[in-house]
C-alpha cells in the first residue's frame, strides 16, 4: 500500500488557488495508477517514488509542472514541451493535462519500467571545446616554472575556471591583478575556487 506524506498536503495548501485542483488531480491519478507509490519531498517539490524515483510535480506563481523521471522511455507521451520543466509544459488548468485515462496509462507504464528495473538513459553532454588561455596569461605563467608545471597538471575544468575569470575582467587593471593572482594560486597548486574545496 502506498503512503501519503503530510508535507505534500501542506505544499498543496500553500499553492496558488488555480494550482490546488491541478495538484490534487495529479496526486489522485498517480495513486490510482500506482497504488504502492510513496510520496516524498525532493528539491522542495512533491515527488512520488516507486521502486526508485518515479515522477514529480511542482507549483509556481502562474503555472504547475508534472513530469516522469523516465519520460524518454514512455510510449504515447508525445512531444515534450520545453516551455517548463516536466513533460506537459506550463499547466495552468486541468484542461492543459491529458485525459485522466491517458495520464493513468502513462503512470502505469512508468511503474512497469520501475518494476522491470529499467534505468533512465544518461544524458549525453557534448564536451565543451577547450578554452585557450589568453596570451598575457600564458606569458605570466611561463615566467614561473612552478606555475607552468602546475598549470599543465591541472584538469581542463580547473584551467577553464581561471581562463574565464581572467577573460571576465572588465578593466585592464582588474585583468592584470587577476593574472597575478592566478600565477600565485596556480604556483601553490590551488584551483580557482580553492577556498571552497
Amino acid at each position: 500500500m502506498g503512503t501519503k506524506d503530510p508535507r505534500v498536503d501542506a505544499y498543496i495548501e500553500k499553492a496558488q488557488p488555480f494550482a490546488k485542483p491541478i495538484l490534487r488531480h495529479l496526486r489522485k491519478v498517480v495513486h490510482a495508477g500506482c497504488p504502492d507509490v510513496e510520496e516524498t519531498m525532493k528539491w522542495s517539490f512533491p515527488h512520488f517514488d516507486y521502486k526508485g524515483i518515479f515522477c514529480g510535480m511542482a507549483s509556481f506563481k502562474a503555472h504547475c509542472t508534472f513530469g516522469f523521471w523516465k519520460a524518454s522511455l514512455l510510449e504515447g507521451l508525445g512531444g515534450v514541451d520545453k516551455d517548463a520543466m516536466g513533460q506537459f509544459g506550463r499547466i495552468v488548468s486541468l484542461a492543459d493535462l491529458p485525459s485522466e485515462k491517458k495520464l493513468m496509462a502513462l503512470v502505469k507504464q512508468a511503474a512497469k519500467l520501475n518494476d522491470q528495473g529499467v534505468k533512465a538513459p544518461r544524458m549525453v553532454r557534448n564536451a565543451r571545446p577547450a578554452l585557450l588561455p589568453p596570451d598575457d596569461l600564458v606569458a605570466a605563467l611561463e615566467k614561473s616554472r612552478k606555475a607552468q608545471t602546475a598549470w599543465e597538471a591541472f584538469s581542463p575544468s580547473h584551467r577553464r575556471e581561471y581562463v574565464e575569470w581572467v577573460l571576465d575582467a572588465k578593466q585592464p587593471a582588474t585583468r592584470e591583478r587577476r593574472i597575478g593572482t592566478t600565477v600565485e594560486w596556480v604556483s601553490a597548486g590551488k584551483g580557482r575556487n580553492w577556498k571552497y574545496e
